[in-house]
């Protein structure tokens, strides 16, 4: 087993982008639009909409820059466990407050690097219809631009080999968004203004995924 403790390092991003890069073009035939709106450094979060199983892996191989991404404990399993660390994942206890994932991302941002969060928390619609509090606080506290990514994949089941993956060598759409301030511009990190944040990046991510589905025409 793997130090979860252990924090996440630039290098292990840099080689999890290699592989992804590997991975999903090879599995895949994405289809990137708008990275160069990703800032080229700096901290950034990288805000992804989640119903497919490679939406993760995914945004790792297409983004412009490698990607540190909060991960659920319960995807560190055998052989999976110190993979994921070593390329430079977090793990995160969703059932508790995680103090150690909650430094590891914000030690990313602090130094410059892009992490990466699912707002919805777990899989489902994929559509931003539930956010949880978490990117707002990361956002506000870390000081980051939030660049919403939209990864649209096909829908039907024909062609699917595992449940939750589109099918192999189908197109799969990754749209990246205008990055944007998430804070109120007056610097409270209080309760109210996290929640205040967290229905400003709603709007904003749920308006870039539609705007994305009518570019794509998904």
């Amino acid at each position: 087993m793997s130090d979860p403790k252990a924090a996440p390092t630039p290098r292990g991003a840099a080689v999890g982008r290699t592989i992804g890069i590997g991975l999903m073009y090879g599995l895949w035939r994405p289809r990137v639009l708008g990275a160069w709106r990703v800032p080229a450094t700096g901290p950034v979060i990288l805000a992804v909409n989640h119903s497919h199983n490679i939406d993760g892996p995914m945004l790792m191989g297409t983004a412009p820059r490698p990607v540190h991404f909060l991960i659920k404990k319960e995807a560190f399993v055998g052989p999976l466990d110190p993979f994921l660390h070593r390329i430079g994942q977090i793990e995160v206890d969703r059932a508790t407050v995680d103090r150690t994932a909650i430094g590891h991302a914000l030690g990313v941002l602090e130094n410059g690097g892009a992490l990466g969060i699912f707002p919805e928390g777990t899989r489902g619609e994929g559509d931003f219809a539930s956010l949880r509090a978490g990117l707002a606080y990361f956002a506000v506290r870390g000081g980051a631009p939030i660049v919403p990514v939209a990864v649209l994949g096909s829908t039907e089941r024909r062609g699917r080999l595992i449940r939750g993956l589109p099918p192999l060598r189908s197109r799969v759409d990754v749209v990246f968004g205008d990055a944007f301030d998430a804070s109120g511009g007056d610097g409270r990190r209080t309760r109210k203004a996290l929640d205040e944040a967290t229905l400003r990046i709603q709007a904003k991510l749920t308006a870039h995924l539609e705007s994305a589905k009518r570019l794509t025409g998904r």
